[in-house]
């Protein structure tokens, strides 16, 4: 019965944290560009703050949720839009190509709109001295090359993201921690990428650590990309419920210092 009730109460405190919390989109710039981000703000001021990158289809209820749910724990969670205001893929071709140009000719573009979402973050009340850049997909290669160029972060954090060489193909040592969280069975990473990330991780001094899934594929942590394996994407219930785990663990130690 004590259990129960500690349960319930536990569930109203949460539920309290949560209403409490100032949701909404928040508009700001990169450059002359209008971006348009997904806010949450916790009640108390200077927390850490934690800047999600989306996925190649943008800015969606995934990343939304993520903010929620990392608001709910007391820190500023920023969705940070890479592509622009009111720019919304309409398929995955689309999207493919948005992210192609983002990780090729606009790279540097891209690199400048995740600074924009970490000063704005800041900005909205976020401790500047305790920043993490986590993403999923194509964001999460965006939290790899914010770590790669040594942006003023704590850490970062990819969930299946794209382990594509540093387009820079700098040998400079790196500072922010990474915690890579990876399908093993991902079809969509080319030949040898991981091999080729660690072998760069370990060139460049990076304190990494690489977390491999069992039967996990691409889109593991995202509800939406259904069941079937065989479509190189699909949500895997344990794979995301422990790479949260292991996210969380990762935001204690790097807060912490």
């Amino acid at each position: 019965m004590k259990a129960i009730i500690s349960s319930v109460l536990s569930a109203a405190i949460l539920s309290s944290c949560v209403s409490q919390n100032d949701k909404h989109t928040v508009d700001y710039k990169q450059g002359n560009t209008l971006l348009e981000g997904y806010l949450v703000k916790p009640t108390t001021h200077k927390a850490p703050g934690i800047v999600i990158i989306h996925a190649w289809m943008g800015i969606t209820d995934h990343e939304k949720n993520t903010a929620d749910r990392l608001g709910a724990l007391g820190y500023y969670a920023l969705d940070a839009d890479i592509y622009g205001k009111g720019i919304h893929p309409k398929d995955a071709k689309e999207a493919g190509q948005l992210a192609k140009q983002y990780e090729g000719k606009d790279y540097q573009t891209y690199l400048a709109r995740i600074q924009a979402a970490v000063n704005e973050i800041i900005k909205q009340g976020a401790d500047a001295n305790k920043i993490v850049v986590i993403g999923y997909c194509f964001g999460g290669f965006g939290a790899i090359s914010a770590a790669r160029n040594n942006f003023p972060i704590k850490g970062i954090v990819s969930f299946h993201g794209a382990l594509l060489p540093d387009p820079s193909g700098s040998a400079a040592s790196i500072n922010p921690k990474l915690l890579i969280c990876h399908g093993n069975n991902d079809p969509f990473q080319p030949a040898n990428a991981d091999v080729n990330f660690r072998k760069e991780m370990e060139t460049r001094n990076a304190d990494y650590q690489m977390d491999y899934f069992g039967h996990a594929v691409h889109s593991f942590t995202d509800k939406s990309a259904g069941n079937d394996n065989s479509k190189g994407a699909a949500y895997n219930e344990k794979a995301d419920k422990r790479s949260w785990q292991y996210m969380l663990e990762f935001l204690k130690e790097v807060f912490a210092q």
